[in-house]
């Protein structure tokens, strides 16, 4: 269900479409807008994305076991993004958010609440948590290029300070440092190591989970069956590739393109996942533009640690 943003009656508002419908994707300048947000005097509505509370004394401690982050003594007020995986090590749910010292707070993907609420709540059994949608109450807002804090939706209009810009800004940033969407730049097959989120989402150092095997197995042993790149876009072209198209090689489908967007520097810029083998020089088509790599997982990452005999 879509829910329209009281930000979208701020002057200039454009409503974006797709995943992110229902908050402005510009304010009449996105380039003009991701400097703002650089410069940390912007702020972004995302008031469209679900959020997720869960409350309760054995709450850190619950999460940290079922999930690829270290939470059981995670300090008030820290960011922190964590991963629900397949037995298989395959990303199911993605959330990021930070705990109040009395509740975890998490924002996830626009209509993805209800199902990690269900699981989430399959997993309870004795351990004293609640679990609870809260995206009718609760809304996110974005305070620069990365800070994200959640407030009520009745002070949503009220509270916004500082130059409104919109999700087209965020995500060109985004794009442009690296960072992979779930949902957008991953697909059912997705697993952490292909997409850079080893450390950023996944403890290395903690207890078990489930999937750890399958992390653990692809960082001590290398070579993850693909990996996310950075395309640099031909920018004489007018469109960008759509987030799915098939991004290729001589002919040939190596991958797909993820999240699309014009940087105010980089023009304009893509991720994309592919498969490992291809050459990280090879120039590649996506969805039809030409396109170059720039390397962010590396294709061999883990060989380092293999035995030399």
């Amino acid at each position: 269900m879509t829910r329209s943003s009281p930000l979208l009656a701020l002057p200039g508002a454009v409503e974006a479409d797709g995943i992110d419908a229902g908050v402005a994707a510009h304010y009449g300048d996105p380039f003009r807008e991701q400097k703002a947000l650089l410069a940390g005097e912007g702020f972004v509505d995302l008031s469209h994305r679900d959020v997720v509370r869960v409350s309760g004394p054995d709450r850190l401690g619950w999460l940290h076991s079922l999930t690829t982050q270290q939470l059981e003594c995670l300090a008030p007020h820290t960011a922190v993004t964590t991963l629900v995986l397949s037995p298989h090590g395959r990303v199911e749910h993605a959330m990021s958010g930070y705990d109040d010292g009395e509740s975890f707070w998490a924002h996830v993907e626009p209509g993805a609440a209800p199902a990690l609420v269900g699981w989430l709540d399959s997993m309870r059994f004795m351990m004293r948590v609640e679990v609870a949608d809260v995206s009718a109450e609760w809304a996110a807002v974005a305070h620069s290029a990365t800070a994200v804090e959640l407030v009520r939706r009745t002070g949503l209009a009220d509270g916004a300070s500082g130059t409104p810009c919109g999700v087209w800004a965020f995500e060109a940033l985004r794009i442009a440092r690296g960072e992979a969407r779930f949902g957008q730049d991953t697909d059912q097959r997705t697993i952490p190591n292909e997409v850079g989120w080893i450390g950023s989402a996944v403890h290395l150092e903690k207890g078990c989970y489930r999937g750890q095997e399958t992390v653990a197995r692809v960082y001590t042993l290398g070579r993850p069956p693909r990996r996310l790149v950075l395309l640099h876009l031909d920018g004489s072209v007018d469109q960008l590739p759509a987030s799915g198209d098939s991004v290729e090689l001589d002919g040939r489908q190596v991958g797909f393109v993820g999240s699309a967007a014009r940087h105010f520097e980089l023009g304009p810029v893509a991720l994309a996942v592919v498969k490992r083998n291809v050459p990280v020089d090879a120039q590649l088509l996506a969805g039809g533009v030409a396109a170059a790599q720039e390397v962010l997982v590396d294709p061999e990452v883990g060989l380092h640690v293999r035995a030399r005999l």
